[in-house]
This record gives structure tokens, C-alpha cells and sequence, in this order.
């Protein structure tokens, strides 16, 4: 493959990626989901698809310190907006070439799944992570963009909500709530390791009890098949968003945002839903909530 990512294709035919960091950007080490990555991503998959098809294909990443910590936001930020709906559709592009592959897949999540780390994890069919010990410090894992007054922009309104208790995933989601990775809720995780050295097993494993040669058009997601039980999530998470006292009026733009992203989902469905995303993402990063609170991130970085 002509890409600087990590691969291995073991005699079986599983294929390994890990995710490193942009090699003019190092960051400590610490793996961002920027223009780089998501073009590397895009070269491992055209090789893919032009070579023998995968039997399993495992997702993982080189940073010990990390799975992904999110989205470049200096570079988002950076981008006019035509240039962010472009740069969002080629994420969502890249990353869609993961359900299309015609093999079960699995995220191997070593520590923190941020953001956009948590979206493109929840690409593939499974996620196996690591579980923190209480004597252990914990890593963190959700959607945080609403703490920034912004909102997710590859699918994580639609995604989330289809893997664990919808009203549990659209609150976190709405208010911008991660999760230690002691209390990881359940179903995020299809299994669990006591270890990172434990991961490449497991996966493994469950790629072989969960075999499948076709491809998917979306990842899981909202559908027919979950639709009503999201639908009454949506419903008794805003129930009580409104009057919580976790959220001040600064975020209730991206709350009203999610909402409205994952009404389209239930209503038309992955690809519409991801093109609210989008807008309104392109959209919320110009309001003065943003703005004040993307601000005072960019200074503590």
C-alpha cells in the first residue's frame, strides 16, 4: 500500500491498521484526525479495493497515549466554509469505505476516542476496548463537541444513539458528556480486554465469530430496525435537557442542532442526517458561542 500508515495483512487475511500521527504535525505523539490522515485513509482504502478482499479488517491506532483525540480544530477552524464542507465530506468518504469493505471490522480502542475518533471507531462494526481498573487512571471516550457550542460532523448524532440506550447517547451528545472508561455504557464496547497487549487477540477473535462478505451502504446507525426506540430517547433525553442545570444557554445551539440532525435521521435516513450534520456544524462554529468558547480552547493549546 502506498500509504505512511501502519498496516499488516496477516496469512488469514486480516487487515491491520494503525493510525499515526502526521509525521509535520507530531504532537506529542498523539494521533489527530486531520487532512493528512484522512487522505492516508483514503490511500490505504483505494489499495484495498484494488487488491484481495480483506476477511477482517481491525482499526487501531500507534499512539500509546491515544486511539484518536478528535479533530484538528486549528485546521477546521482555519477553512472557509466551503473549504470545512469539503474537508467534512472527505472524512465522511474516507471514513464510509469502512462499512463498504465485505468484512467484518473491528476498532481496537487503546485510550482516549474523542470526537471524530469516536465517530470513525463507530465505523466499523464492533469496538473492543480496554477496561480501566478503578486503581487505574481512566481514558476518556463521547462526543464533546457541544461543550464547545458546536456539533458532530461525521455521523456521531446517528451512530451513537443506535449502539447504546438511545436516551443515554443523545443527552451526552446533545450536552457534549464523554465517559470515563470505567463507566463506558453499555453496548459501546462488544467486549472488553484487561490489556492493550490483549487487543489484536480479541479482535481477531471476534472477527472470526462474526463473519460477513457483503458490503454496507452505512454504518450501524439509526434505521427500520431502531427507529421508534430512538424516536422515544429523543424524546425523554430533551425532556429534560432543557431544564437541566448542566447546560448553560451558550450550548443549547448545538443541542437544538443534534436534535435536529438525528429528527432527520429518524425521518430520511444516514445520508440526509450526515448533510445536517455538516451545515450545521459550518454553521454553529460562526456564532459567538463558538467563537468565545472555540477561543479559549485554542489559547490553552
Amino acid at each position: 500500500m502506498n500509504s505512511a500508515l501502519l498496516h499488516e495483512r496477516t496469512p488469514d487475511g486480516i487487515v491491520f491498521l494503525s493510525l499515526v500521527p502526521n509525521p509535520a504535525k507530531p504532537r506529542g505523539g498523539v494521533v489527530v484526525l486531520d487532512a493528512w490522515l484522512i487522505d492516508e485513509l483514503r490511500r490505504v482504502f483505494d489499495a484495498l479495493a484494488h487488491g484481495p478482499a480483506p476477511t477482517g479488517f481491525v482499526l487501531c491506532s500507534a499512539s500509546p497515549r491515544v486511539f484518536i483525540a478528535g479533530a484538528d480544530l486549528a485546521e477546521i477552524d482555519a477553512l472557509d466554509d466551503r473549504a470545512l464542507d469539503a474537508h467534512l465530506r472527505a472524512g465522511a468518504d474516507a471514513f464510509g469505505r469502512i462499512p463498504r469493505l465485505p468484512c467484518p471490522s473491528v476498532a481496537a480502542i487503546n485510550s482516549s476516542a474523542l470526537g471524530g475518533g469516536l465517530e470513525i471507531a463507530m465505523h466499523c462494526d464492533a469496538l473492543i476496548g480496554v477496561a480501566t481498573s478503578p486503581t487505574e487512571k481512566p481514558y476518556r471516550i463521547g462526543l464533546p463537541e457541544a461543550g464547545l457550542a458546536i456539533c458532530p460532523g461525521w455521523g456521531g448524532t446517528q451512530m451513537l444513539a443506535a449502539r447504546i440506550d438511545p436516551a443515554t447517547a443523545i443527552r451526552a451528545t446533545a450536552l457534549g458528556e464523554t465517559w470515563k472508561s470505567t463507566e463506558v455504557p453499555a453496548g459501546l464496547f462488544a467486549e472488553t480486554t484487561t490489556t492493550v497487549a490483549e487487543l489484536r487477540a480479541a479482535a481477531t477473535r471476534w472477527i472470526g465469530g462474526h463473519p460477513r462478505t457483503t458490503s454496507r451502504s452505512h454504518p450501524i446507525s439509526i434505521d427500520g430496525t431502531n427507529r421508534q426506540r430512538v424516536l422515544d430517547g429523543l424524546d425523554a433525553a430533551f425532556s429534560t435537557i432543557s431544564s437541566s442545570a448542566s447546560i448553560a444557554g451558550q450550548t443549547l445551539g448545538a443541542a437544538a442542532a443534534v436534535k435536529d440532525a438525528i429528527e432527520i435521521g429518524i425521518r430520511d435516513g444516514w445520508e440526509r442526517a450526515i448533510e445536517a450534520e455538516r451545515a450545521h456544524l459550518v454553521r454553529l462554529r460562526h456564532t459567538p458561542e463558538a467563537r468565545a468558547k472555540l477561543d479559549a480552547f485554542f489559547s490553552k493549546s
